[in-house]
């Protein structure tokens, strides 16, 4: 593992745990030695990598500068930069610790959770990127159907094409709402609130999970309201399409997240419990929210040989009804109520544009405008 501490502020690092990981730290007289290979390591131009390597005692976390403490450029080389899919304003390399100058970060066999530590954090970045491209997306699409004509009448007086976007609306309001309130929690964690630094644990997980499994087919939805015109470089969509996968990928793929969060249920009941705090002010005003509520519970109870298969349901579910919960409280009944009716109901479906009958998509689509 290798991950980046850039010069300017960081940009959102992709991050691979490996346990068995080959490269070796041995203590010399000035310090610790690096050696050995990295196949990917995220922003090579920055000034220092934190670093899992290991010693004597097991796996431990490394600050690697660019430069050792006497001036001198460190035994790091970079061997090639790799070809990505996406993501290409952010290098990535492939390098070789050649005896490279380090020094330790936190206890020699808790290198992993030592990164866990900083994860934490940046699982935000990587929960609320995803949102704010899905949000421009969504912005790219409802520009385009306005002026748009067809059949005597612009796209977005269509009643499909309406559905669709004010679909992609939904889920970019439950986004939003989801990422300010585990930011809130960050904010009040530091604070000293114990029910917010227990919600900080969990929700940074969750929202990561679920936000990023919905983008790509945000992004390919909102390049077909475009057409053509969207697969084409000149619009920002295609951009867009290649940029989804990556939040997903660094700092925890999806069984990564989903394991933690079942983690942080088992070892952290406050977690839980602060959750559960969120969710039941929203109980009894929409039936579709009830009922996944009372699943959640029902789910929640089980053995955890039983729940682990299930880590991906139970971490979408969770983040889906705290989105519906929060809409409620926060925004207006049209968008909360057809939300919880969308993604928790009977009528809900994988793709977007699927609403119950009788959405009110004139009060939905007048947000884009407001």
């Amino acid at each position: 593992m290798c991950v980046a501490i850039p010069r300017e502020p960081p940009p959102l690092a992709a991050t691979q745990t490996d346990p068995l990981a080959t490269t070796r730290a041995e203590p010399t007289d000035d310090g610790w030695r690096l050696t050995g290979h990295k196949w990917f390591c995220s922003a090579p131009m920055s000034d220092a990598f934190l670093t899992l390597a290991q010693t004597e005692a097991g796996l431990g976390c490394f600050l690697v500068p660019r430069f050792t403490p006497d001036g001198e450029r460190n035994a790091i080389e970079l061997q090639r930069l790799k070809e990505k899919c996406g993501n290409r304003a952010n290098a990535s390399a492939e390098i070789e610790y050649r005896g490279a100058w380090a020094e330790p970060i936190g206890p020699p066999d808790r290198g992993i959770a030592t990164l866990l530590e900083m994860v934490q954090q940046t699982r935000l970045d990587a929960a609320s990127a995803p949102v704010g491209m899905m949000r421009q997306a969504l912005g790219e699409a409802w520009r385009h159907v306005q002026p748009r004509h067809a059949f005597g009448r612009s796209l977005a007086e269509q009643p499909l094409m309406r559905a669709v976007i004010a679909d992609l609306a939904l889920e970019v309001e439950a986004g939003v709402v989801l990422s300010l309130r585990a930011a809130r929690a960050f904010d009040g964690a530091a604070r000293g609130d114990a029910g917010e630094r227990a919600l900080a644990r969990l929700l940074p997980a969750m929202a990561k999970y679920w936000h990023n499994k919905r983008g790509p087919g945000f992004m390919a939805e909102a390049m077909e309201c475009l057409g053509g015109i969207g697969y084409v470089e000149e619009s920002p969509l295609a951009r867009l399409y290649r940029e989804a996968p990556v939040n997903s990928i660094w700092e925890g793929s999806g069984n990564v997240i989903c394991l933690d969060v079942l983690r942080v249920l088992a070892r952290h009941p406050e977690a839980l419990e602060a959750l559960w705090q969120e969710l039941t002010p929203a109980r009894g005003q929409v039936r579709e929210l009830d009922a996944a509520l009372g699943g959640l519970e029902r789910l929640l109870e089980a053995p955890p040989q039983e729940l682990e298969p299930r880590a991906r349901w139970l971490t979408q579910r969770l983040a889906q009804c705290l989105q519906g919960a929060l809409l409620l409280r926060h925004a207006p009944n049209a968008v909360g109520e057809t939300f919880c009716r969308a993604r928790l109901g009977s009528e809900a479906g994988p793709a977007y544009g699927v609403l119950p009958s009788g959405a009110p998509l004139d009060a939905i689509l007048a947000r884009l405008t407001s």
